[in-house]
């Protein structure tokens, strides 16, 4: 990948985080103000990027069409969106729904708790799959050669002293996961969050995405997550069923 090319998606992924000024994002990537002005600029003509009247420059309307496109080209969360709406209402958590694309897992719905704190999580968003509940749901039902395409860029940072830091150590919870049809994140890349999730499979059983219960640990616990058990695994089902 050339270094412009390589630029250009890390100035997008910095803006996707919140609107930024020029200064910020000069700084961010140590480089001179004209220099990002003249790449804000191209963006902005292009509609990837919009500039605020306070000056401050944020994601534009262009990747929000082609972000939009992207996932409804997608089955599954046109498929679950009822169905995750219906369970946050019930369990007043947050719910997230991942989906396996290609060899990726990426967040593709969520539907906020009732808490006031926000999550790291975002419709869009790569999932680190081996320290999420999602990712680990969907790495327990595939197979070894697949988990290792999957799990090929895992860098094992310990974000917390929760986080699983070896592939042996992983497989040993994925057997877990698989055995008992759940997993759970336990603080393992924000310490103040947990959450259980569950395996979302098509009409042949094949495994698609991950729909997890989230909550902040002072608000709920794994216990009272798990509660909820059944709830959860009820809309998996309803989904899968309707994506046959």
């Amino acid at each position: 990948m050339s270094q412009a090319v390589q630029r250009a998606i890390e100035i997008l992924d910095f803006l996707a985080e919140g609107p930024k000024s020029l200064s910020d994002t000069a700084r961010r990537f140590d480089v001179h103000r004209s220099t990002v002005l003249r790449q804000l600029q191209t963006f902005e003509d292009a509609g990837f990027v919009l500039r605020r009247a306070n000056g401050h420059y944020s994601i534009g309307p262009k990747v929000i069409s082609i972000a939009q496109q992207a996932l409804d080209g997608l089955d599954l969360p046109a498929v679950a969106h009822d169905e995750i709406r219906k369970l946050q209402a019930k369990t007043g958590n947050t719910i997230h729904l991942a989906q396996l694309v290609e060899s990726t897992v990426m967040y593709v719905d969520k539907v906020e708790g009732r808490d006031s704190v926000r999550m790291y999580s975002r419709i869009g968003k790569t999932v680190l799959p081996h320290c999420t509940g999602v990712g680990k749901a969907i790495l327990s039902q595939l197979s070894a050669a697949r988990r290792d395409v999957v799990l090929a860029n895992a860098e094992w940072t310990a974000f917390t002293p929760q986080t699983i830091t070896s592939r042996a150590a992983l497989d040993e919870q994925l057997d877990l996961i698989q055995s008992q049809g759940w997993g759970v994140d336990d603080g393992e890349f924000e310490d103040f969050v947990n959450c259980i999730a569950v395996p979302v499979t098509n009409s042949s059983r094949s495994i698609v995405g991950a729909l997890s219960l989230t909550s902040i640990k002072v608000v709920a616990t794994l216990d009272d997550l798990a509660a909820h058990l059944d709830d959860i695994r009820t809309t998996a089902d309803n989904i899968s069923r309707q994506l046959g």
